[in-house]
């Protein structure tokens, strides 16, 4: 199986590929040791068309890929994209556009709630993907002939899934629901985040505004470290150390070094001096210039158990519609339903989610719809 190597061929393909109005993509990557993805191989196919492409080859230019990825005129078709167009983003600064997730489109078509790739490809083309060279080293030279053809048919048989879908989400008048999902997936802010939002990612275990302006500022130093360096955040500071520092907020190396979280030593290090400089800089914050604790809407006497109600609306809904419960709501979403009513802030009372649930879960939440048994069966009804 050729693989190419130049940027010649690359270029080529690229020029046979765009003759398409869609390329399946796919790409093979190492991140357990960085902090950006390795990018180690890149599949493409289009009707008639296929290319294996090595971007660790020697003098290897991307640039058409990435031309290939700005082409307005071509569908990329992914699986799971969220990977694939961070690489991408990373290493073109570009988000692929147009685009469409196979993994998106099998959730709004009924295939259940984040199908695997291969249990996708079984049920509608009946095909077999060997999965054995899924987790091989994909950096190491040569490639052998199994891994390359469990690499192509990564994208061979997204080809027949992605016309399959397309067909299901135009017969059943769903394809505008996947153009909103695809307006998030190809956002740039999905893939830019700021260092200094780099908190969000933490679980917010503060309980005073000064320990959440140390988390935040530990946080952002660890980004900007984790990036400069190349290696993972926890490679840094793992989460719990920050979650500690916060909480207990060392006036000095010493008081940093007694932290059960803190490696015997590591007070004594290079990054101490930061460390201790974000906790200082957040001590010396006036009273009223510290952040607020983000608080979650107080839900309600007997709240609980009006999301367990919403939950029972919601598989209802998704089983009378054939579609993933996951994609129309989750939980925060009918927290925020059952806590604030309209007034909740979530995607659920908008568009085609509102249309299929947003609407019936407030006129539950009102009281102006019950569930009840209609013989073994629990039905939605007016109250």
């Amino acid at each position: 199986m050729h693989l190419i190597t130049t940027t010649a061929e690359l270029s080529d393909a690229v020029a046979a590929l765009s003759k398409s109005e869609f390329v399946t993509v796919d790409t093979e990557f190492i991140r357990e040791t960085t902090f950006w993805p390795e990018l180690a191989l890149i599949q493409m196919a289009a009707p008639g068309v296929e290319a294996l492409v090595d971007p660790l080859a020697p003098g290897i230019d991307l640039a058409p890929f990435f031309e290939l990825m700005a082409n307005e005129a071509v569908l990329k078709v992914f699986h799971a994209a969220r990977q694939d167009i961070e690489i991408v983003f990373h290493r073109g600064n570009l988000i692929p556009h147009p685009v469409f997730d196979t993994q998106v489109a099998a959730m709004v078509c009924g295939y259940g709630d984040s199908i695997a790739y291969d249990a996708l490809v079984s049920r509608i083309t009946g095909g077999h993907i060997d999965k054995t060279s899924r987790f091989t080293d994909w950096k190491a030279r040569p490639l052998s002939d199994r891994q390359l053809e469990y690499a192509m048919a990564d994208v061979t048989h997204l080809r027949d899934v992605y016309l399959s879908l397309k067909q299901k989400l135009q017969e059943t008048g769903r394809a505008h629901w996947l153009n909103e999902e695809m307006a998030t997936l190809t956002a740039r802010e999905t893939y830019d985040l700021k260092p200094q939002d780099a908190w969000t990612r933490l679980k917010l275990r503060a309980r005073k505004p000064v320990e959440f302006q140390i988390l935040k500022n530990l946080a952002e130093w660890r980004e900007n470290e984790a990036r400069a360096r190349n290696v993972p955040r926890s490679r840094v500071l793992k989460d719990d150390a920050i979650y500690e520092i916060a909480q207990q907020a060392p006036r000095d190396a010493a008081a940093l070094g007694k932290l059960r979280t803190i490696p015997n030593g590591w007070e004594k290090s290079r990054a101490a001096t930061p460390i201790m400089e974000a906790v200082q800089a957040a001590l010396a914050m006036a009273k009223e210039d510290l952040p607020k604790l983000p608080r979650p809407p107080q839900a309600p006497e007997g709240g609980t158990a009006a999301v367990e109600l919403l939950k029972v609306l919601l598989k209802l809904t998704a089983e009378k519609y054939g579609v993933a419960a996951k994609i129309i709501a989750t939980s925060d979403d009918l927290e925020a339903i059952a806590a604030q009513g309209a007034d909740a802030d979530t995607p659920v009372l908008h568009g085609w989610r509102n249309e299929m649930f947003g609407a019936e879960a407030l006129k539950l939440v009102r009281g102006q719809t019950v569930l009840k048994f209609e013989g073994k069966r629990i039905v939605a009804a007016p109250a």
